[in-house]
């Protein structure tokens, strides 16, 4: 038996198309051609944080990678196969790692608790605490050390792009290409610029 929410999903991705095409019925023969977007981002898989909506971008316009916490982990052959696809295929100008405030990989990361399988993720954003630990122990407030941790990860999730072959070898090769740091503040809906 089928749920009412997905039932409610389906009926409203009908709607949504309806309305696509009374507002150009050339729509889903454009959508369907080759996609060139200018812009990779890798964000988190955060349910509250759609990555295309947040910044106001059609389909085709940004391509999207998302992980729990915007990870970029060097053994994480999904990640690279999607920067290596966008940066050597589609040529995007820009690499985005937009993190988020209220983050849930970033807050279990601050703590000892086991988590299961996940805690294999999350040890990677603990090795930022660890890098990060004088500074983000000197905060008292929790609130502003857990905001400060979520942009510390970007920051070193940005390094971690960095750090790649594929990104160095585009940029050896003159290709135009530059890094962004980003932080989305879903108490403001409003994106933060690292750097």
């Amino acid at each position: 038996m089928e749920n009412i929410f997905l039932k409610k999903m389906m009926k409203n991705n009908f709607i949504w198309a309806e309305n696509k095409i009374q507002e150009d019925r050339n729509y889903f023969d454009n959508l369907s051609k080759d996609q060139k977007p200018k812009v990779l981002w890798i964000g988190c898989s955060d349910s509250r944080v759609s990555a295309t909506e947040i910044v106001d971008v059609e389909p085709g316009e940004m391509f999207v990678h998302r992980n729990i916490a915007n990870m970029v982990v060097h053994s994480d052959l999904n990640l690279l196969s999607v920067l290596e696809y966008a940066v050597k295929i589609l040529k995007v100008q820009h690499v985005i790692v937009c993190g988020h405030y209220e983050c849930g990989g970033v807050k279990v990361a601050m703590n000892d608790d086991s988590y299961g399988i996940i805690d294999n993720w999350i040890r990677n954003i603990k090795d930022v605490y660890k890098l990060n630990k004088i500074q983000l122990d000197s905060i008292l407030n929790e609130q502003d050390r857990f905001d400060r941790f979520v942009e510390l990860n970007v920051l070193n999730q940005v390094q971690n792009i960095k750090d790649t072959t594929i990104v160095k070898e585009a940029l050896a090769n003159n290709q135009e290409l530059t890094i962004h740091g980003w932080v989305f503040n879903m108490r403001n809906g409003k994106i933060k610029n690292l750097f």
